[in-house]
């Protein structure tokens, strides 16, 4: 069983190991909470790299050794497991605790999923076992919480001190907030809201915004100026968190899925939807790529029709072209393709019928979301009749730090590597003649790693 607590890291030094996605997440967490932070790390991230140099961390950039724990209050070991396991062994000798994440055998502490609301921080955890479930769990916090918590806690340090001053027992002070928290409502009810057309929810504006794919340059322009005056975004698993700086003082809540593992029904984000327009709340639900595109805008465009509400949807460029194109391949190019095609790869009985429609070489395929199925998707192809040599690509994360491309002749698609820090960052195959222009053609696509066909 865990001791739980909250700490005050403020001014104190914290070392984070390891400067890819998840360290740096953790490190722009600890920053938040003021910390003085040190990245020990051979490669970083660019957000690190450009914390650095704005002098918000230090980066070491070498491999981790014992004497970087000098000083510090706390570790994250966010490296590879060997790693980990130097620094908890390090740490241990030091007395200092150690967060390494999705890394239990090498941790003395855990993160938790934290929910934070009108002054009241809420934390969750499994101990260490199932770091996804506490998140699900926080997001279900998140989404049943009352609006109204700045106004109680405000009321509650209110009160507290005419106790302290009174010398009421702890133990009856929980009935007396009670009372005070009712007295609230009671208040509110007594005073007659005036009547405004504007509010009505034929009036409310919702925006379905497409965020394209990922970098924050590439959303449109309409799609930026929605976020600056947004009070709410839910958003889906974005590529880049620095879209967040658009919207800095809206509330963020995520409800995107990663590898067909949804955080909430769909029947719930609706219902969310709905529920903030109704408040009258301005609303951007935040799309990757364009919001008609796998995105399933129309169902919650459908579900804010029926319950009233009006919606505007903002188009974003969707990455079934843009990681393409950023990859170096045009889907179409003349005397190579003339057409493509944009399916999706989550299930074989979806989309193994389709693929079977497509004449061998006859236009360029994009799969999107497929890369789990990138064997089998090759596989039945080539039963399809499609040459063994056509070329192929795999496209990570093409626009955000994490890009990563791969290509190759559609035999070998299957066996293509995607290296560990690009594993979670969004995907796509892209299958025809027109791969063969990756090579050709002189872009800056910002990919990490780029291999010439077979």
């Amino acid at each position: 069983m865990l001791f739980p607590l909250f700490l005050k890291l403020a001014g104190r030094d914290v070392l984070v190991v390891g400067a890819g996605p998840v360290g740096t997440s953790k490190a722009r967490a600890l920053l938040e909470a003021g910390a003085r932070v040190t990245v020990v790390a051979p490669d970083a991230t660019s957000e690190v790299r450009e914390l650095a140099a704005a002098g918000a961390l230090a980066w070491r950039a070498r491999a981790f050794a014992a004497g970087d724990l000098e000083g510090a209050w706390l570790v994250v070991a966010a490296a590879t497991p060997d790693v980990n396991r130097a620094v908890a062994a390090a740490a241990e000798a030091r007395h200092t605790f150690v967060l390494a994440v999705d890394d239990p055998a090498s941790a003395s502490a855990y993160g938790a999923g934290v929910v934070r609301r009108g002054g009241v921080t809420v934390a969750v955890s499994t101990d260490g076992r199932a770091p996804a479930l506490a998140g699900l769990v926080r997001e279900g916090l998140e989404a049943v919480l009352p609006d109204e918590l700045a106004s109680w806690t405000a009321e509650a340090e209110r009160v507290r001190a005419q106790w302290k001053a009174a010398g009421v027992p702890m133990a009856a002070r929980r009935p007396l907030l009670l009372d005070a928290l009712n007295r609230l409502y009671a208040e509110r009810e007594s005073v007659a809201l005036p009547q405004n057309d504007a509010a009505a929810p034929s009036s409310v504006r919702v925006s379905l915004v497409g965020a394209g794919p990922g970098d924050p340059e590439l959303i449109t322009v309409r799609g930026a100026r929605r976020l600056a005056d947004a009070d709410l975004v839910l958003y889906d698993a974005l590529g880049s968190e620095r879209l967040r700086d658009l919207a800095p003082r809206a509330r963020w809540f995520y409800v995107g899925k990663r590898a067909c593992r949804q955080s909430i029904g769909q029947d719930v984000l609706n219902r969310l939807l709905v529920k903030n327009a109704r408040r009258g709340l301005k609303v951007v639900r935040l799309k990757c790529g364009d919001p008609f595109v796998f995105g399933r805008g129309g169902e919650e465009a459908l579900a804010l029709a029926e319950a009233g509400f009006a919606c505007e949807i903002v188009p974003g460029i969707s990455s079934a072209v843009a990681a393409p194109a950023l990859a170096g391949i045009p889907v179409t190019h003349r005397g190579m393709a003339s057409s493509f095609a944009v399916i999706t790869g989550h299930h074989e009985e979806t989309y193994a019928p389709l693929l079977a429609s497509f004449a061998p070489g006859s236009l360029t395929l994009v799969v999107m979301m497929g890369l789990r199925q990138r064997a089998r998707v090759a596989e039945l192809l080539m039963a399809r009749g499609w040459d063994r040599a056509t070329p192929a690509a795999v496209v990570v994360g093409a626009a955000t730090p994490e890009s990563w491309r791969w290509t190759g002749a559609l035999e070998g698609l299957g066996a293509a590597e995607i290296p560990p820090e690009s594993r979670e960052a969004p995907g796509l195959l892209v299958i025809g003649e027109v791969v063969r222009l990756a090579g050709a053609l002189r872009l800056e696509t910002g990919a990490t790693d780029t291999r010439s066909l077979a």
